[in-house]
């Protein structure tokens, strides 16, 4: 609202609000005085408080390229490939293609290999996922992924879809007749905001005193013991309060006008602690999802799978900013049906929290059961136990209506056991084992202990699996008013038959079990009883290419019709700076218009003659809209 209300830039459009879309991505750039270093990010623009950005470097589709300065290469490239129609959320996408390059083109390590001319360090899958959290309504993904993976230095050019930089099959596909591009050139944090965020280092340095409150109503405390201090003050009342790391939270339970004043938590340091050791990895409650994903992404098969499974919750741009704390929060407070609560309790994770008093030290099983914690009760840490990667399997799943994106699981699971091999008859043993499930319609993710409590000193076969089949589903018992509870019974079942089906040694034909990353596996076990799932490569399916291919055939018949012309005005679709206008009347004046023989086009590649009169006062320069009008 800031953007679109207080400042000229129209880039970020108004789509869901609730930072499901996509088209509103901006790219946040905050900077380190102490290691003098910027670190970018994308976010939703929808969700994210100005409260919050104090310090920040925001730069929108404008400013990466427009009229003015000349437009980018994704600008330029996503018109190339026509990868625009309403162009609605075009600059959504380049600002989500331009994070991932930001991010993929920082100084590496010492002589790490430049790319190619013209290349990002971008492989081909990570370019496809810089954008799997954009919907788009109308283009279709193939031009858009074919624009994304061009800056990859891993692509073949000729594996591109249809484009206006070479005619397909006449012309050899080369780079340099791309847009060129080359990392480094949109200065996305400027030296006078630097010089700022110095100036106020020192003055901390000084003991300048913080004040409890501006007069915006933001508090930003820097300690644990400032945030109590603040909560036994008159300033702090729980009814009109809010305490925030990130507020991905509000495109969920849409509380925004409740509250007058904020506690920022992202400035303490103990919630952002990250510590590593032989008995597992602690996660501070305010480290973003994306940052857990790179930290559990380095370690045993049991915390990459948490990585892969993190990695389909939410989308890219609301990973980068929302907490694990908050997610694991919510899900206590307010039931939400979280992914991430469910794997770490597979996980057998503990978390710390801090009451008033006292701090306690939980099971995450436990901290789910109590009632919903106060305001006043915060968060501290979560600790994931290092389970090695003997004799142990986990497996994590989840069934949504959009594989990628913000989906809210149908039902999700995370199954954890360690087996033993039985030296007489050659089976496993199940020695431990727990199955956690969620998002089935009850308050929080939860164990099936009866289940449990069945396999544990068993080998698995045909009739112990149908036995837990038929325990599973006195279990599972989705509360009343849940959509589709016998589906969500079903995938439950169905999740638990694949992960046990890999255990069993005596069925009749090998099980194929669909695993979390899309890859068939017939649950073959080596000689330590680990799992050929752990023997697989960190690739997941969130990095299995697009295979599919676009051949077209074109006649002299019907030309130019069919002919690969740059759209006219893509590039200011994709800059942003195109407005869009909607309202009840100019609806009318449309049908008035088309009526009486005037001429309108919806995102037409001429701009067509209209009566000008009739649109001049209906041409509001906000508001989001299903449609672009050309007026010449």
């Amino acid at each position: 609202e800031f953007l679109r209300t207080r400042t000229p830039v129209r880039g970020p459009k108004l789509g869901c609000g609730e930072g499901g879309c996509g088209a509103c991505v901006v790219l946040i750039s905050k900077y380190d005085p102490t290691t003098d270093e910027v670190t970018e990010f994308s976010a939703s623009s929808c969700l994210t408080l100005v409260g919050s950005l104090n310090h920040c470097s925001v730069t929108t589709s404008e400013g990466i390229g427009n009229t003015r300065d000349g437009y980018h290469p994704v600008q330029q490239r996503l018109a190339g490939f026509h990868a625009s129609q309403c162009g609605f959320c075009t600059p959504g996408m380049c600002m989500s293609i331009f994070s991932a390059l930001v991010k993929a083109d920082k100084p590496g390590a010492a002589g790490e290999p430049a790319p190619p001319p013209g290349f990002s360090k971008l492989t081909s899958c990570e370019a496809e996922h810089a954008v799997s959290g954009n919907l788009c309504r109308c283009t279709g993904y193939r031009p858009i992924v074919d624009a994304c993976k061009s800056f990859a230095a891993d692509v073949d050019l000729e594996d591109l879809g249809l484009n206006s930089f070479w005619k397909k099959g006449a012309d050899r596909a080369e780079v340099g007749k791309l847009p060129e591009y080359s990392s480094g050139a949109v200065c996305t944090f400027p030296e006078f905001l630097k010089s700022e965020i110095k100036a106020s280092v020192d003055n901390q340095t000084n003991n300048v005193p913080a004040a409890i409150a501006g007069e915006d109503g933001w508090y930003h405390p820097r300690s644990i013991q400032e945030l109590h201090s603040l909560f036994d003050s008159n300033w702090f009342d729980e009814k009109s309060v809010k305490i925030v790391a990130s507020n991905t939270g509000a495109g969920v339970y849409k509380d925004q006008d409740l509250y007058e004043k904020y506690i920022d938590i992202k400035g303490i340091p103990e919630l952002s602690v990250i510590n590593r050791s032989n008995k597992g990895v602690e996660i501070g409650a305010a480290v973003s999802i994306s940052k857990a994903i790179e930290v559990f992404s380095d370690g045993t098969p049991v915390f990459r799978k948490i990585a892969g499974h993190l990695s389909k919750v939410a989308s890219p741009f609301v990973r980068n900013t929302a907490t694990v704390g908050g997610n694991v929060i919510m899900s206590q407070r307010l039931q939400f049906p979280s992914d991430i609560a469910t794997v770490l309790l597979a996980a057998g994770s503990t978390v710390t929290i801090q009451t008033a008093s006292k701090m306690l030290c939980l099971t995450l099983e436990e901290f789910l059961e109590q009632p919903p914690c106060d305001a006043k009760t915060i968060l501290l840490s979560i600790f994931v136990p290092d389970w090695g990667s003997d004799n142990v399997i986990f497996e994590t799943s989840r069934a949504a209506p959009r594989p990628f994106g913000n989906a809210v699981s149908y039902v999700n699971s995370a199954f954890l056991a360690r087996t033993s091999g039985d030296a007489a008859s050659g089976e496993l043993i199940v020695d431990e084992i727990c199955l956690a499930f969620g998002a089935y319609g009850v308050g929080h993710a939860s164990r099936a202990r009866k289940v449990e409590e069945f396999l544990k000193g068993k080998s698995v076969s045909a009739s112990v699996i149908l036995e837990a089949v038929r325990l599973l589903k006195d279990v599972i018992s989705p509360s009343e008013g849940t959509t589709h509870p016998e589906y969500r019974v079903s995938l439950a079942v169905s999740f638990l038959f694949s992960f046990l089906s890999s255990l069993a040694t005596d069925l009749d034909e090998p099980a194929k079990a669909i695993t979390p990353n899309g890859i068939s596996t017939n649950g073959t076990m080596n000689g330590n009883g680990a799992s050929s799932l752990e023997k697989q490569s960190k690739v997941g399916s969130d990095d299995l290419p697009i295979r599919s291919r676009q051949e077209l055939v074109f006649t002299e018949e019907y030309k130019p019709v069919g002919k690969p012309t740059t759209k006219a005005g893509a590039e200011l679709q994709a800059s942003g700076i195109l407005q869009y206008s909607y309202s009840s009347e100019l609806l009318q004046c449309f049908f008035k218009g088309i009526l009486t023989g005037f001429m309108v086009t919806f995102s037409s590649a001429v701009p067509h003659t209209v009566n000008q009169d009739l649109f001049a006062s209906h041409s509001e320069p906000f508001g989001s809209s299903f449609c672009s009008l050309y007026f010449s």
